[in-house]
């Protein structure tokens, strides 16, 4: 089991629940329209939330956005040091940083010291984009050894301080060699583990890899907190997040969808009622699994293991609770019966 840390009153690590993290793409000087996409993030689910500080104005913001923020509030940090200290005098929760690329280790030692008094810890971002040259040049390129290693020197350098209130991540744009790190990472270190892959790409295809590479490790027991990074609105992260931590197995809370992938029997709109109860499914947060199956040869059988379900027929369909018919219902009522007897569970 990984060792805990706390941003603001969360746990990451220890046997805490993993939690789901994303990033404003707002300037971050502009502390109404970053506030305003926060509160949207948490109100989809997001637990912690990451700010980027490019310069001292982002800096100065940061106390403003957490002051207005529903959760805890990392500042991500590159080369100035100075950045650092202005977010950590300012109240930020965490610090997202790489102490290797902040200059002399004078600069580490006084953003450790600050984030030591203020009880703010740091991650340790290690990217595959951005490894150092002897790094890359001992490996020949971006291979989980490498990250591992890169990561193990930051660690170093901020343990050099007695610093150990530290998260670590790992990232590549490659699934495998991301899931490869993470692995070697967790057999060799109880830091906390952020879990990430990094530029994978649109909606679509940035949560596919995401689902595979995190999920995967979720599965394997690794992970304390992770960030599906899409080119998306940062809201469809959170709703990726929580998919993926259902579909591993990790968390329980809020209801599950099951459904058919339609064949030749389907005599009924299957594809568009899935559609229509994933969307509504989610204003609820009941811990149930509900079933939309395209018929009723296989419909009443998968239908047992879940709470509720429907199963189409030829313009209506079934109502089902715990695999027990309840009624025949006309398909344009379908899904306000199905709805209506998820608010009597």
């Amino acid at each position: 089991m990984t060792r805990q840390i706390r941003v603001g009153g969360v746990p990451i690590g220890g046997g805490a629940p993993v939690t789901i993290q994303s990033m404003t793409n707002t300037r971050t000087d502009d502390v109404s329209a970053t506030a305003e996409q926060i509160k949207r993030l948490a109100a989809a689910g997001c637990e912690i939330v990451r700010v980027a500080v490019p310069d001292l104005a982002a800096a100065r913001a940061v106390g403003a956005i957490r002051e207005r923020s529903p959760i805890p509030l990392v500042a991500d940090i590159h080369f100035d040091y100075r950045l650092a200290l202005e977010c950590v005098a300012d109240g930020c929760d965490k610090v997202r940083i790489n102490p290797g690329n902040i200059g002399g280790e004078d600069r580490v030692k006084a953003v450790a010291d600050a984030c030591r008094q203020k009880g703010i810890p740091i991650r340790i971002g290690v990217n595959g984009g951005s490894l150092e040259k002897p790094i890359l040049a001992k490996y020949g390129g971006v291979t989980p050894e490498a990250l591992v290693e890169s990561a193990f020197g930051h660690i170093r350098l901020l343990e050099k301080f007695d610093f150990t209130d530290i998260c670590v991540s790992l990232k590549s744009s490659s699934v495998r060699t991301t899931m490869a790190a993470y692995r070697l990472m967790n057999q060799e270190s109880d830091y906390p583990l952020h879990l990430g892959v990094t530029e994978t790409g649109t909606l679509r295809m940035g949560t596919l890899k995401s689902a595979v590479g995190i999920g995967g490790l979720l599965a394997m027991g690794i992970g304390d907190t992770m960030r599906v990074s899409l080119s998306a609105d940062p809201v469809e992260e959170v709703y990726a997040a929580r998919d993926i931590l259902k579909a591993a197995g990790v968390r329980k809370e809020g209801p599950e969808l099951v459904s058919c992938p339609t064949c030749g029997r389907t005599r009924i709109d299957l594809i568009g009622l899935a559609t229509q109860v994933e969307e509504r499914l989610k204003a609820v947060d009941k811990p149930i699994t509900v079933a939309v199956m395209g018929c009723v040869v296989n419909g009443p059988g998968e239908a047992s293991a879940a709470d509720v379900g429907i199963a189409g027929g030829n313009g209506e369909g079934l109502l089902f609770r715990k695999g027990e018919i309840v009624k025949k219902v006309p398909q344009e009522a379908l899904v306000d019966e199905l709805f209506a007897l998820i608010e009597e569970l």
